[in-house]
């Protein structure tokens, strides 16, 4: 009942303040989840790019890969895609055995023949790619099924090509590659945290400072191939085969089996 109709009232007519509901804490996210389930049974149900995709004219696909790139990567990002640049470089170690992470696009020669990227010299991928400078680099934007796939021959910048483009990185990229020890164990985070603080401070004190061994790499491209999803498997695949040369490059197309 409400506090006027029990005549619970003070002496200036003001009802009391009502009691406060016992505080109640949220249960945890995963309290309700269900026991964990295979692979296969997680994924029952979910067929991929069972949703609306863009069509791919490959007819009307220009004679080189580079403006069709940047016309699919323009559209990612028209479609709300997020990190539409991140890719995939796939490397070989040593032993022949394949290694891939996920890096950032820097850029794309306008015929699409050389693809950018850094990375640390002494990292894994970068001792990989100085043992075996040649690799493949994929993206895949989920949204609007589509995969770009290239692979080619590597090759390493000069270093006034990469102190500039480290430059031309954000505060934070430029610390993360200041402290610099990628793929070596870490006890605690802790430790890289301190690490950070270091390498804060320096590039505070030294804004033009250049992690050692940062490198750009471009890979130049032997093969193109534009991936375009369909929910009934109709996939269109469109490769481009390099036929001239690196800096004049000529271009053949080729419409490939799903």
């Amino acid at each position: 009942m409400a506090a006027e109709d029990e005549g619970l009232t003070g002496p200036d007519g003001a009802r009391p303040a009502p009691e406060p509901e016992p505080e109640v804490c949220p249960a945890p996210l995963d309290e309700h989840r269900p026991e964990p389930r295979s692979v296969p049974e997680l994924l029952l149900g979910r067929p991929p790019m069972a949703r609306p995709l863009p069509l791919f004219d490959h007819e009307a696909a220009p004679a080189e890969p580079g403006p069709l790139f940047v016309d699919w990567l323009a559209t990612a990002l028209d479609a709300g895609v997020l990190d539409p640049q991140a890719f995939t470089l796939s490397t070989v170690d040593a032993d022949g055995m394949p290694d891939a992470r996920v890096l950032v696009l820097r850029d794309v020669d306008a015929a699409g023949t050389g693809w950018n990227f850094s990375a640390a010299a002494d990292s894994p991928k970068g001792r990989q790619l100085a043992g075996h400078p040649a690799a493949a680099l994929s993206v895949y934007w989920p949204q609007l099924g589509r995969q770009v796939r290239v692979r080619g021959s590597v090759e390493r910048a000069a270093d006034l090509v990469a102190a500039a483009e480290f430059a031309t990185r954000s505060p934070a990229a430029r610390v993360g590659a200041l402290v610099g020890r990628q793929s070596e164990p870490l006890g605690a985070l802790t430790e890289y945290d301190e690490a950070v603080a270091v390498a804060r401070r320096r590039l505070e004190a030294t804004p033009d400072a250049v992690a050692p061994g940062h490198a750009v790499y471009t890979l130049w491209a032997h093969e193109v191939e534009f991936w375009q999803g369909d929910a009934q498997r109709r996939h269109v695949r469109l490769r481009y085969t390099r036929t001239g040369p690196v800096h004049s490059p000529e271009w053949s197309r080729t419409l490939l089996w799903p």
